[in-house]
């Protein structure tokens, strides 16, 4: 069996207390005026202020869980996380467990918790501000590296997922204010949906189910337990794509996928075994349909200025193409030229370099913006084997990079839809239409690996491919 940790707090946490404002709630609001006896929350609130108690955030508090450990929380005073409440039970789509987040708008970090009650969204109401006491409880996952940070009350048998606080501990630990908000989904795309957004309630932008959805119900009735549904948006000269997950038990399962493009709310989470981002209804009104279907950009409707295909490349060599420049800031590893079944890419892979660390760039040759107007860059990414968010790949701008000399020149970062770990291994994803307007002359485009040979899980690899500049 696995050792069960104890996570010991010791030092005071910082706590930034702001004023926020009420909505009306249901019918089960706690009155403002009621004492500490039937408002728990009201003492809480008191306690943290004076310093008796002390307040986490949910960004710290999941910052201790560690992927496949469990976590007892101990602490020399009570501590306590507060969140709103963004998921509801009520249609049967969430089951023993809520979410919560820890600001009604623009949040940073969600969080589950589990709980041995069904019918909770009556009283942890959808909006309600939520106490949790951790001393005592666990922090973990439910299903082992599903990638979900949760709070629980106990610990399975192999001492490596936690379960549900017991009907004794929940009035012993989870305590409501008599704040209600109106909680604002976070505007999203689908490609910019990411592990950060675990346990939030986000509004992705620009959706519609495939055609080949059109008439299917939410629920694949081959399925058991849960039924995952792709959704896809219109980004670049491809679509990206997104799973929709219905429990077997939601009201709504045999309910008709609606058709046309728009809005989809919901939380985000991940699939049983932690492979797959997924997101999650409260209800199917929140899915808001009132667009025409959408169709991927056409390049036959773009001047193309440049490009590199990587096709014509040596399989398993060091990156060798005429004005491209492949740098090692850190660490001995290049980017190689890589081929599988006939399509060339470029690629970084720390896997087994046997340095601390890889800092690797690969750069473009110069580009010219000056002959033409309304310029992008589009590409496409890959990775594989990515097992932590530290295992990254930026993209970069410069117009003062010499051709030679990566360290020295100034280096602009680039908002892109790169491949992440939610992503398919190998499943090359478009980066969108970059837009390059504000750029004049000359620039370089960067690409940027950060990983590890020594430490596993930071030993994955990113991929490259389609690289262009095109004009509108």
């Amino acid at each position: 069996m696995k050792a069960i940790k104890f996570l010991k707090f010791i030092a005071l946490v910082a706590i930034t207390v702001s004023t926020v404002s009420c909505v009306n709630s249901d019918d089960y609001e706690i009155p403002v005026e009621a004492d500490a006896a039937i408002n728990p929350a009201n003492g809480i609130q008191d306690s943290i202020a004076s310093g008796d108690y002390t307040e986490i955030s949910i960004s710290d508090l999941k910052d201790l869980m560690v992927a496949g450990e469990v976590n007892q929380i101990s602490a020399e005073n009570d501590m306590y996380v507060k969140g709103y409440v963004v998921s509801s039970d009520e249609t049967g789509n969430f089951y023993q467990e809520f979410y919560m987040q820890d600001s009604p708008s623009e949040p940073t970090a969600g969080i589950k918790i589990v709980l041995n009650e069904t019918d909770s969204f009556v009283t942890y109401n959808i909006g309600r501000e939520v106490y949790i006491k951790l001393n005592g409880l666990y922090i973990g996952e439910t299903n082992n590296y599903d990638g979900v940070v949760a709070i629980g009350g106990k610990v399975d048998d192999n001492g490596t997922e936690i379960d549900a606080m017991t009907g004794n501990q929940v009035p012993m630990h989870v305590f409501r204010s008599n704040v209600v908000e109106t909680i604002v989904p976070l505007e999203v795309n689908l490609s910019e949906i990411n592990t950060s957004h675990v346990g939030m309630f986000v509004k992705a932008l620009n959706v519609q189910f495939p055609e080949s959805l059109v008439g299917k119900t939410y629920f694949d009735p081959t399925d058991q337990y849960d039924s995952a549904r792709t959704m896809q948006s219109c980004e670049g000269f491809d679509y990206t794509e997104f799973t929709l997950e219905t429990s077997e038990f939601a009201s709504f399962k045999d309910n008709i996928l609606p058709d046309g493009n728009g809005t989809v709310s919901g939380i985000v989470s991940q699939n049983y075994n932690g492979s797959t981002l997924v997101l999650a209804l409260n209800t199917p009104s929140d899915i808001e349909f009132l667009d025409s279907r959408c169709s991927p950009l056409n390049i036959e409707d773009f001047t193309v200025i440049f490009e590199e295909d990587f096709n014509d490349v040596t399989d398993n060599t060091n990156l060798n193409i005429a004005d491209w420049t492949n740098y090692a800031e850190e660490g001995s590893e290049l980017w190689t030229e890589q081929v599988f079944s006939g399509n060339g890419y470029a690629e970084f892979s720390a896997y087994r370099t046997g340095d601390d660390v890889n800092i690797g760039w690969l750069v473009s040759p110069g580009i010219d913006l000056d002959d033409t107007d309304s310029e992008f860059l589009n590409f496409k990414t890959a990775q594989h084997h990515l097992d932590s968010d530290d295992n990254t790949l930026e993209v970069f701008i410069s117009t003062d990079f010499n051709g030679a000399d990566v360290d020295i020149a100034t280096w602009e970062p680039v908002s892109a839809n790169l491949a992440s770990r939610s992503d398919s291994w190998y499943a090359f994803v478009d980066s969108g239409l970059i837009d390059l307007s504000t750029y004049s002359g000359t620039i370089y485009v960067g690409y940027k690996f950060v990983g590890s040979g020594t430490d596993e899980t930071l030993d994955g690899a990113y991929h490259v491919e389609d690289f262009r500049v095109l004009a509108n």
